[in-house]
């Protein structure tokens, strides 16, 4: 703490109480980051990708039908190029399909997406899996 009297200054020899807790506090979080990504690199472990699809909605369009859907990935591995197919199934048989391309699925994370058909869905079923995926 400065201490100004007539245009001189001095320093004060002990710091204040609240620096003090600043610098503790500061250094408890820090070593428990380090700690903490320490951690991550020694424990964590690369499974590739798995996809499991959940279908969200559907809703009538101009040109027909918008199926939308969410895509997990459980992976820890990042997927690029994932492909996704949709198909519209009345009385086993598919009547319709549909795909889309998503960029990036990033390890144990989701992505939302929508298929269009022409065709209604309803009174048939709606099966979207995961295709294929590239390494990115």
């Amino acid at each position: 703490m400065t201490v100004t009297s007539k245009s001189r200054s001095t320093e004060s020899t002990q710091p204040h109480w609240l620096e003090w807790l600043v610098g503790a506090v500061s250094a408890v979080l820090i070593i428990a980051m380090t700690g903490w990504i320490a951690g991550e690199a020694i424990l964590h472990q690369e499974t590739a990708p798995e996809f499991r699809v959940e279908n969200l909605a559907t809703q009538v369009v101009k040109d027909g039908f918008r199926v939308e859907f969410e895509i997990f990935n459980d992976g820890t591995s990042t997927a690029a190029a994932v492909k996704v197919r949709g198909e519209l199934i009345r009385g086993g048989q598919v009547t319709e399909t549909a795909e889309t391309t998503f960029d990036y699925v990033p390890g144990r994370s989701s992505s939302r997406g929508g298929l269009f058909f022409s065709q209604s869905p309803a009174g048939g079923d709606i099966r979207i899996r995961a295709l294929g995926y590239t390494e990115p």
